[in-house]
């Protein structure tokens, strides 16, 4: 694009710091947590995972939008960030399956963006101050005025974002992945359908098309969702997805989790979900400085390493688990918690994203996992059944 065709555009943080670039997508000012993302593709994956609602996205690697954007890899209706961040920007994609070019597509749903900033230094702050409340703008150009504007935005720190994420409606999911997308095929054992409700905090497509890739037939409830109206669809197992935000504000889905404990159905919960269920189970959680969010981050316990997909700011608290709950992962570059399993109940969940959308699929046992747990669990509930009257607890 000619230079002359290019607006200016500021970035400030919320520490004063003050970056000038040139403007992509929508023209305005947006407001929003800074985080960077370490992925060196699927930067449209990152875009429109909900879990980074009001968040500003910082990519660090250095070209943005070589293989423009397509509607197979939306993780959602729409991207869900605030703004990005950029070193470079291409206008002219050169992919088959492009449809549009980024800044085209942040210009379409309003999302602005800046380009030309020194993006190393920008991720070394975030990792020397944390995670921080930054702003971009094409109109405010006055590094004080947009910092005026920055430091009345609220922390993510408290902050319930499910809600403008969480979907309004009940809806089924039954499509698995695309057979050319397959990294590996997934079925069930018998060929039976197993019933999952997936309590929706957020959750990205690529979940449900996992889940049903192995039999699923996924129920996607809204987060507010009662225990009582979950366990009325007679679900083999419940799904806990990701999702933006503090999750300990999430109480509603806290207490839903909690009585669903009591239901003898297995849970499986990815990234937000794996916090609620901690919650659930009396752990705490606390903010991480500055999260881990990219393609690249070992998880493990013993001599098994994953290579995993991660996006978060929270994490729960190892000193705050309680007896009955069993570190199936740690996030081996810092020891936070990226696994648990309550020792009794058929419980469990990760911290990162085993659907690998983007990333590695070292993960994607957990869904046969879930998977055959739920089909323990049915086949011991209907062994039960059949007992005699004097025999059946």
């Amino acid at each position: 694009m000619p230079i002359s065709a290019v607006l200016p555009a500021l970035l400030v943080l919320a520490d004063g710091t003050t970056y000038e670039g040139w403007s992509f997508g929508a023209m305005g000012t947006t407001i929003g947590e800074v985080v960077f993302n370490t992925g060196m593709t699927g930067y449209q994956e990152v875009l429109t995972d909900p879990s980074y609602s009001g968040q500003i996205v910082a990519f660090t690697y250095p070209e943005l939008g070589n293989t423009g954007v397509n509607p197979d890899d939306e993780e959602s209706h729409a991207p869900h960030v605030r703004g990005a961040i950029a070193r470079n920007v291409c206008y002219r994609p050169s992919n088959w399956r492009s449809t549009a070019s980024l800044p085209k597509y942040l210009e379409h749903h309003n999302i602005p963006g800046i380009y030309g900033i020194d993006t190393r230094a920008l991720t070394r702050r975030l990792r020397s101050v944390g995670a921080i409340n930054g702003g971009i703008s094409t109109e405010i150009l006055d590094p004080a005025e947009l910092l005026n504007l920055v430091k009345s935005a609220p922390s993510m720190s408290g902050l319930n974002l499910v809600n403008n994420v969480t979907t309004k409606a009940v809806y089924e999911w039954s499509s698995p992945s695309e057979p050319m997308w397959e990294f590996k095929p997934a079925s069930s054992d018998d060929g039976e359908t197993l019933t999952v409700v997936a309590l929706d905090f957020g959750v990205k497509r690529n979940i449900l098309k996992r889940l049903a890739s192995y039999g699923c037939r996924v129920i996607v409830v809204p987060a507010d969702t009662s225990a009582a109206a979950i366990l009325q669809y007679e679900p083999d197992g419940i799904f806990l997805s990701n999702g933006p935000g503090d999750p300990a504000a999430v109480t509603e889905g806290i207490a839903t989790t909690t009585e669903l404990l009591g239901a003898d159905k297995p849970i499986f919960g990815i990234c937000m979900g794996h916090q609620i269920l901690g919650l659930s189970l009396g752990a705490e959680t606390f903010k991480l400085k500055f999260g881990h969010r990219g393609l690249n981050q070992p998880a493990g316990l013993t001599q098994t390493v994953e290579i995993t997909s991660q996006n978060h700011g929270f994490a729960l608290a190892a000193e705050s688990l309680s007896a009955e709950i069993e570190i199936t992962h740690l996030n081996l570059n810092d020891r936070t918690i990226a696994g648990l399993q309550h020792k009794t109940l058929p419980c469990f969940s990760v911290q990162y994203h085993p659907e690998a959308s983007p990333g590695p699929h070292d993960a994607d046992y957990l869904f046969a996992k879930f998977v055959k747990q739920m089909r323990e669990v049915k086949q011991l509930t209907v062994a039960v059944r059949k007992l005699p009257p004097d025999l059946n607890p």
